[in-house]
């Protein structure tokens, strides 16, 4: 085994006598979201805490409003008023060294949830989805779709990815291209912008209106002489729907093909009318079900349950995680993943 995951294992198993309890009863967890302006990071927060109080937990679950200070702060109440454990999905992942390391100091572990913290050795686990096969999938969505492997092309392509603090960006980015730079080194894609690099596509926060006034100088400036877009590689739903909007207002070609991730409620009805073609579901109440299963772990000081102790390396070591995995959507599956499943009503989709 790594040592730095030997090391994180050991510290989690002495947890028991530092004080942390043998059961759920009375015990309170924080658990610190970044944001609610995205529908995901609602879901994730509901699913968590609901899950958390049914094993008896009493939960402190904060949103930070995309704020890095506030984020901090809140953590420093949690640590203050004595929560047992920390779930963080942090805003920038090198924000919170010197706020964990309180955490550290009071014995507190740290679950980084979906966006793994960096460069501190306070973090104990990581849980997330597979995001370089988040990545991977929308690029062999693009691959099919345009059947680049029976067509020459050349076919037009442009990028969105999301904030270039994310960590997750380098595995979503990279595993897109890891299947598309081959048909770019081909010529059957071509980018005309030229925007090719992960900080040339990134998106700040995500942000839906700074996607989409990006996307509205890359129309004016490459496509205004009805060349057409033939595939946009947008990282998740909040890039996706600003390269939407951008089309919808600056755009007279054929209609390209528009990834995203997450389903947010506001991008199915685009995923059923076709102005997205899919987008990668991660559902959060698997997620939150895996994290209450470690969360559980390691109020009793065992050893939370993990399946990767080789891939997020945070600066100070690999940080042993689970990975949940994704599942592509379409209009040929969306009722069955996401209605039939009970994620969304019908009547929410409308």
């Amino acid at each position: 085994m790594n040592k730095k995951v030997l090391t994180a294992v050991m510290a989690v198993s002495m947890l028991a006598g530092l004080g942390v309890a043998a059961n759920a009863e009375g015990e309170k967890i924080g658990v610190a979201m970044p944001t609610q302006d995205l529908q995901r990071w609602n879901q994730d927060g509901e699913n968590m805490k609901a899950q958390l109080e049914e094993k008896g937990y009493e939960v402190d679950l904060q949103y930070a409003g995309n704020d890095v200070q506030t984020q901090v702060s809140q953590i420093e109440n949690m640590i203050a008023n004595g929560d047992q454990l920390l779930v963080i999905a942090s805003i920038e992942g090198d924000s919170l060294g010197t706020v964990l390391a309180q955490a550290k100091e009071a014995n507190i572990p740290v679950i980084a949830y979906d966006r793994l913290i960096m460069n501190t050795d306070a973090v104990s686990y990581y849980a997330t989805f597979d995001n370089y096969l988040v990545g991977k999938t929308q690029g062999e969505y693009i691959v099919e779709a345009l059947d680049l492997e029976n067509q020459d092309g050349p076919f037009n392509l442009e990028m969105v990815t999301g904030d270039p603090g994310d960590n997750n960006v380098n595995f979503f980015f990279g595993g897109a291209m890891d299947v598309l730079q081959p048909y770019i080194d081909e010529g059957k894609l071509v980018v005309p912008s030229g925007q090719m690099t992960k900080d040339e596509v990134a998106t700040a926060g995500w942000d839906t209106a700074t996607a989409q006034s990006r996307f509205e100088n890359i129309l004016s400036s490459f496509y205004a002489d009805g060349t057409n877009l033939d595939a946009v590689l947008a990282s998740n739903d909040s890039t996706a729907l600003g390269v939407v909007n951008a089309l919808a207002a600056n755009y007279t070609g054929e209609y390209p093909i528009i990834t995203g991730q997450d389903c947010d409620i506001a991008n199915v009805p685009h995923i059923v009318d076709g102005t997205q073609a899919m987008s990668v579901f991660k559902d959060t109440r698997t997620l939150a079900s895996q994290v209450v299963e470690m969360v559980d772990a390691i109020v009793k000081g065992e050893e939370a349950p993990v399946n990767d102790t080789e891939t997020y390396d945070n600066g100070t070591g690999v940080i042993p995680s689970f990975l949940c995995e994704p599942v592509a959507v379409t209009v040929d599956n969306y009722k069955e993943i996401l209605i039939d499943s009970g994620y969304y009503t019908e009547d929410q989709i409308q």
